[in-house]
This record gives structure tokens, C-alpha cells and sequence, in this order.
């Protein structure tokens, strides 16, 4: 089972996120926080977005928000923008 072992945020919506199997990848989030749902719309103040927390390798925040490590894996994979932390020079 996947999971985020580190989180960063890197600019605007964009989080860098390490994952359990040493890949790595950099996740944005405005396509979600677009959708403008009850649980992201709060996403769209910077100050709240950059308050993410990692519990049992899930993405959260404290409105309730959790965002699934092996779905954010997939999505990156399938994107061809997950890379592999063992071949950083």
C-alpha cells in the first residue's frame, strides 16, 4: 500500500509529494479545487491550502478534506509525472 511519507509545498496550488516506494512527484491542485465542493473551496485561501498534514499517508486538512495517497500515485503514474528518487543524481 502506497503511501505520502513528505509533503511540500512548492508554489501556488503545487505540492511536492514523497511517496512510501521512493518515487516522487508534483502535485496540482487547482484542477480540484476548481470544482469548487464544500470540502476544497476553503483550499482557494493560500494560508489555509499550505496548512496540509499528512495522517496514515493520506493528504489532509482540517476541514476534513483527505485525498488518498494510491490515487494521487495512480494520477501521477498515469500522467508520466511520477519520478523514481533513487535515480536523482
Amino acid at each position: 500500500m502506497i503511501k505520502i511519507i513528505r509533503a511540500e509545498h512548492i508554489r501556488q496550488k503545487i505540492l511536492r509529494l514523497y511517496f512510501s516506494d521512493s518515487s516522487w512527484g508534483d502535485y496540482d491542485l487547482q484542477p480540484l479545487i476548481d470544482r469548487q465542493t464544500e470540502l476544497t473551496h476553503s483550499l482557494n485561501d493560500d494560508s489555509y491550502f499550505q496548512q496540509f498534514f499528512l495522517a496514515l499517508g493520506a493528504l489532509c486538512w482540517r476541514n476534513g478534506l483527505e485525498l488518498s495517497p494510491g490515487s494521487i500515485h495512480q494520477k501521477l503514474k498515469g500522467h508520466q509525472q511520477l519520478h523514481d528518487e533513487t535515480k536523482v543524481a
